[in-house]
């Protein structure tokens, strides 16, 4: 059992990730904001469970990151808070350099306080793990995968504020010797992903019978992964990897935009079909492309597979077919976040 401080933990990941640590017998502590995507209905499960506490920190406020630390005195740092959605970037960079940027500063400056003050055998084993994504990497042509020596190629503020803060990352493990691994990861989906995404979108956009926005042609690709196996991936490095390392972590499941929005429309077709028999792919509607929409993302995780053991565990289809599931049995979840001020629409059109 270890004490495990996660960053983001009221987020999509951040839940899904406390969820699997507390599982697994160790101490978390939550340390989250509680922005528009930070929700602690995502946590009610674990919230009476004598091993989860939380503290409704910024990252962005040094001080108060610095004391949270020197007060729970982790084993281990997950570092998963930041600002995530592209479109919101483009409408509002600041928040991003903000909170991806200046706020990992902050909490790696405190976990290198921390981590000083540890006596040898617990210095030398602490981790602080910084979760990343593969937008760092730009953009791939019709062939070829990301690999860990991809030389970074940011497109939108978002990816560029996230390719700051791994390069922060790194630097505190070489100059300082703070024993930090770096994960990236590809498009990730699962239960509990706030409705701004791709995945959400499209099953609430059935359900409602509007339109579903697809950018462009929807020929951009992603590679998918499961929330479920992401976190797994997440503990896995932080048990097994080594510090100063870069770990890929893929869904293996590379799909056009297009083709992802039809598969969902067809599981909505089996589990939730339309009164009236029509098919929810009629409500496809293709819409203006996102400014710097990068083509294609996909992950080579070889290393992570090959050093650690670990890949994914969905396939093509299984996990799509868990979600579409999960936000039809959890209603009350979506429709508490649709009533407040976000309700679909479209963001980040410059």
């Amino acid at each position: 059992m270890a004490r495990i401080l996660i960053t983001g933990g009221a987020g999509f990941i951040g839940s899904n990730l406390v969820r699997l640590m507390i599982q697994s017998g160790h101490e978390v502590l939550n340390v989250d904001k509680l922005t528009y995507a930070g929700n602690l209905q995502s946590l009610v499960d674990v919230d009476s469970n004598p091993r989860y506490q939380f503290a409704q920190v910024d990252i962005a406020d040094a001080a108060a990151i610095h004391e949270t630390l020197t007060e729970y005195r982790p084993d281990a740092v997950m570092h998963l808070a930041a600002e995530s959605h592209v479109d919101r970037s483009i409408d509002g960079p600041k928040e991003f350099i903000d909170t991806n940027v200046c706020g990992t500063l902050n909490i790696l400056q405190a976990a290198l306080s921390h981590w000083r003050s540890l006596d040898a055998d617990l210095a030398s084993r602490f981790r602080f793990l910084h979760v990343s994504t593969d937008e760092v990497y730009g953009s791939l042509g019709p062939e070829g995968l990301f690999t860990e020596e991809t030389r970074y190629d940011p497109h939108s503020p978002y990816s560029a504020s996230k390719a700051a803060s791994d390069h922060l990352a790194r630097a505190w493990y070489d100059t300082y010797g703070l024993p930090v691994l770096v994960t990236n990861c590809s498009n990730n989906y699962g239960p509990y992903q706030f409705p701004e995404k791709l995945v959400p979108v499209v099953i609430l956009k059935c359900l409602r019978g509007e339109p579903i926005p697809v950018y462009g042609k929807g020929e951009n690709i992603r590679d998918w992964l499961y929330v479920g196996d992401h976190c797994e991936a997440l503990a896995t490095v932080l048990q097994h990897g080594r510090p100063g390392q870069t770990y890929n972590i893929g869904g293996n499941n590379e799909q056009r935009n297009i083709d992802l929005v039809g598969t969902i429309c067809g599981l909505m077709d089996e589990l939730q079909p339309r009164a009236d028999g029509s098919k929810y792919a009629s409500q496809i509607t293709f819409v203006a492309d996102r400014p710097g929409h990068d083509m294609r993302y996909a992950i080579d995780a070889s290393k992570i597979r090959r050093e650690l053991g670990w890949e994914p565990k969905q396939d093509h289809w299984s996990g799509f077919r868990q979600t579409v599931s999960w936000y039809l049995e959890h209603r009350t979840w979506w429709e508490a976040i649709l009533s407040g001020s976000y309700r679909l629409q479209r963001l980040g059109t410059v």
